[in-house]
């Protein structure tokens, strides 16, 4: 595992932001498919703007999240605010502004917020596929020591070997990847049923919760509020807010059936 991908003189090309690349332009094919399918009236650039508009936003929010639940350590250090390349999006803060940047686009556009999340939403799971590849790489979003036989040593310049050194750990990381993509394929096999809106994007939103929450037992940088894992509390939240709202709105019902 390393980083870095290549450089250039001064340049650095690391795999996380490779895989930043690589989700957008996968994104941005696959909701191509979807909005002509849906037959949105967005055109390509609607559409390549939008992607631009929500990875932007959805960074930022992820950023804000993570450095509000690290006040101690950003509070004291601000000059690292900003640099992102050390670690520390956090993806429910990443959702967060996601959502706001939605509610936004949707009604500048006069959208559905319901259907174009719901077009969106295996795009998303697949991104954050993508993005624990590049934690991965990076050495973080990493989890506790294991004797599990799959347990990995990571560098020791990566950020999980500068905290455990060569002791094998939970790869945290590879968990989520294999939860992200399993939704991904649930998620594209049955986009096509005729499921109200919001269905898909609620059901996205339950299932990742579901992995995040059991796979945040083993992570080592977990946030906190007080005693309690911040990922576990938020991800009881979503999990119960949707499934609300999928249960009162009978959103598995076909449209034609209401």
């Amino acid at each position: 595992m390393h980083p870095v991908l290549f450089e250039l003189g001064l340049t650095q090309v690391r795999y996380y932001g490779l895989m930043y690349v690589v989700f957008i332009l996968v994104g941005i094919f696959l909701i191509k498919k979807e909005v002509k399918r849906k037959g949105l009236p967005l055109t390509e650039d609607n559409i390549i703007n939008m992607v631009m508009f929500f990875v932007i936003m959805g960074v930022l929010g992820a950023r804000i999240y993570y450095v509000i639940f690290n006040w101690d350590y950003y509070g004291t250090n601000p000059m690292e605010i900003p640099a992102v390349w050390h670690g520390g999006l956090a993806i429910h803060g990443g959702l967060i502004g996601g959502i706001i940047a939605g509610i936004y686009y949707c009604r500048k556009r006069d959208i559905s917020f319901w259907e174009l999340t719901d077009t969106i939403a295996p795009a998303i799971i697949l991104g954050q596929f993508f993005g624990r590849f590049g934690n991965f790489m990076n050495g973080d979003a990493h989890g506790v020591p294991t004797t599990m036989p799959w347990g990995i040593i990571f560098p020791p310049t990566s950020i999980a070997g500068s905290q455990f050194g060569p002791v094998p750990i939970h790869p945290t990381m590879l968990y989520e990847m294999v939860i992200n993509f399993t939704i991904f394929l649930f998620l594209w096999g049955i986009r096509k049923r005729n499921y109200q809106n919001g269905f898909l994007f609620s059901v996205y939103i339950i299932l990742y919760s579901i992995g995040r929450f059991f796979v945040s037992f083993f992570r080592a940088d977990s946030l906190m509020i007080g005693s309690f894992r911040t990922a576990h509390v938020i991800s009881v939240i979503l999990i119960l807010s949707f499934g609300g709202f999928i249960v009162t709105k009978r959103l598995w019902s076909s449209r034609e059936t209401l």
